[in-house]
């Protein structure tokens, strides 16, 4: 039985969800309708002719495929204070901001009153399943959860990241408390605009509260190892706050110091004992169980580029249960996790078919898809009908289409997910890769996860040396005749420069696309070249994400740079240490 907490029954958060999914069709008949009855009046949907039809075929005929460039004249209007309903019947009253990695610039996305619910929704039905599993006691959690920079639009729309703009609301706020997920931090440590100060604070409070802590989360895995890593630098200063009760001279924020310091006495027993365990540790390893001892798991997204940070994770959590959260992005939610036992590597995720209308562009024939210039660029030719929710085939992949409640009408998510089965007669969906990361000099096409697994093969040469592969990153450099890959590689500590060129050799024959290898060996692609970059080099990016407005939690670092995201591109070419070419295929 799920632990009974005050304001959330789980049990019956499981009932409305398996009620939802064993009539999918149904309710994304329902769905579309309410999307289309709400939003009739808006200008994009008059225009387009439906004439108050709500049913599927009607929709699908009048409203075509979209990407974001195609609704950005839409959005800019609302954005700079357009009164007139252009995507939604009612006014959208705040902007939400992407991390801008993908493609070098953040998107403006709306952001609603119902996008606000559909993610407590999710937030909820994934909290029964996961309490179900791993039950959690009266506590607090160590959220390493953060603000991003907020300004007003042309029209005085609140703009934000999507994340802020679901801190900020009351709603957050309750279902936090209903689930038992209320942050060990204060507010002011989230919504500060210094990461560094407000990271250093969120250990701060996590370790004062450490008895108490149930779970530990940050929206993605990387923030969580990018908090422990920090954490092995400050541990000391920590220590010393606690031991004298007196917060460290770095907290220079007025209302963080003083929000901080009301928790803050000294506490000599505590330090001693943080000091104890940290000295006993080998190399960090169980560094979250052994000072959150009552931790049942930990928790954010794990799947995609994060998967590269899990072998770290796994370093600290030890035998802790690493959980993969929900499916979404800044333009809605998609699936929850109703598996949260499975590995991250395994994770699916259950499409809620009350959240949004969703369709599915089939991908199993490739000869569709033409490859053009860059990993940025691709034109799609004789494309297949997109497919119902109810309609995809177990092991196929798949594009995602959504149709929102907050103005996105069949917009293209630019996500490639894999059928790994159903729940009742909804499916559940497998993250496969973005579809516009593809490295592509000539008729090779080489995905993200590609480019994930190459790495991990190439890094275990670094093992014999105790080096690890920090961070990592890609560019496609057309500059040169022919093109060729080049992989940039942050690295823990020096490594002999034979190692590095066997690792580049083994990075070269790791893409193992028929056209890569094919062009390889003819020489239509230059050899694969490895450039190692300063220690360093990936906090500069994620420094220069976080100066455009990204919040910290929602950092993901590029991982195929093209020539669009020039800033990033400089940050790299400008630390590197040393370059090496690949001898394969030689």
């Amino acid at each position: 039985m799920l632990e009974k907490v005050k304001g959330f029954n789980g049990d019956r958060v499981i009932e409305e969800f398996e009620a939802l999914t064993k009539e999918a069709e149904r309710v994304q008949r329902e769905t579309l309708q309410r999307i289309l009855e709400e939003n009739g009046a808006a200008e994009y949907l008059q225009n387009l002719g439906l004439g108050g039809k709500t049913d599927p075929d009607s929709f699908k005929a009048c409203v075509p495929l979209v990407t974001h460039k195609d609704l950005e004249p839409y959005i800019q209007r609302i954005a700079d204070g357009d009164a007139l309903p252009i995507l939604t019947g009612r006014p959208i009253k705040s902007i939400s901001l992407s991390s801008g990695t993908t493609q070098g610039k953040p998107k403006l996305v709306p952001f609603n009153e119902e996008l606000e619910q559909s993610t407590m929704g999710i937030y909820r039905t994934s909290f029964a399943f996961r309490n179900r599993a791993h039950p959690i006691g009266n506590g607090k959690a160590l959220q390493f959860i953060y603000s991003s920079k907020q300004f007003r639009t042309k029209g005085g729309l609140l703009a934000t990241t999507a994340t802020t703009n679901v801190y900020l609301s009351q709603s957050y706020r309750n279902t936090m408390k209903d689930i038992q997920s209320q942050c060990c931090s204060p507010e002011e440590v989230i919504f500060s605009l210094d990461y560094n100060q407000s990271l250093y604070c969120h250990l701060l409070c996590g370790l004062i509260c450490s008895e108490e802590v149930q779970f530990v989360f940050s929206t993605f895995a990387h923030s969580i190892v990018h908090a422990f890593r920090t954490f092995e630098q400050v541990w000391e200063d920590l220590c010393c706050d606690i031991r004298e009760g007196v917060l460290s001279s770095r907290i220079t924020i007025p209302s963080i110091r003083s929000a901080v310091s009301r928790l803050l006495r000294p506490n000599p027993q505590l330090a001693d004992t943080i000091y104890s365990k940290c000295v006993s540790l080998s190399s960090w390893y169980g560094l979250i169980p052994e000072l959150w001892p009552n931790a049942k798991y930990v928790y954010g997204i794990m799947t995609g580029s994060m998967e590269p940070y899990l072998s770290k994770l796994r370093h600290y959590a030890a035998n802790l249960p690493l959980m993969s959260a929900d499916y979404g992005s800044s333009e809605g939610w998609i699936g929850a996790n109703i598996d949260p036992e499975e590995p991250p590597e395994s994770a699916t995720f259950t499409v809620l078919p009350n959240i949004g209308y969703f369709e599915f562009i089939p991908l199993k024939e490739r000869g569709h898809e033409q490859k053009v210039e860059n990993c940025a660029s691709i034109i799609r030719h004789r494309e297949p009908e997109p497919i119902g929710l109810t309609e995809v085939n177990v092991g196929e992949e798949y594009e995602v289409i959504i149709t929102t409640f907050a103005g996105l009408y069949r917009y293209r998510l630019g996500d490639v997910v894999k059928i790994a089965g159903f729940h009742n007669s909804t499916p559940k969906l497998q993250f496969v890769h973005r579809r516009n990361l593809i490295l592509t000099v000539n008729i090779d096409k080489n995905t993200e996860k590609d480019l994930q697994l190459a790495v991990e093969e190439a890094s275990k040469l670094l093992a014999v040396e105790k080096v690890e592969v920090l961070d990592f990153t890609s560019h496609v450099d057309m500059s040169t005749d022919p093109g060729h890959y080049v992989i940039f590689w942050e690295l823990s500590s020096n490594a002999r420069e034979e190692v590095l060129s066997n690792c580049c050799d083994c990075l070269d024959r790791a893409f193992i696309d028929a056209g890569y290898v094919g062009s390889r060996k003819v020489r239509a692609i230059g050899p694969l070249e490895l450039r190692i970059v300063n220690s360093g080099t990936f906090h500069k990016i994620l420094e220069h994400y976080v100066s455009l407005g990204a919040a910290l939690n929602q950092f993901k670092t590029p991982r195929c740079v093209g020539l669009s995201n020039c800033s990033v591109l400089q940050i790299l070419n400008s630390s590197v240490l040393k370059s090496i070419f690949s001898n394969a295929y030689c």
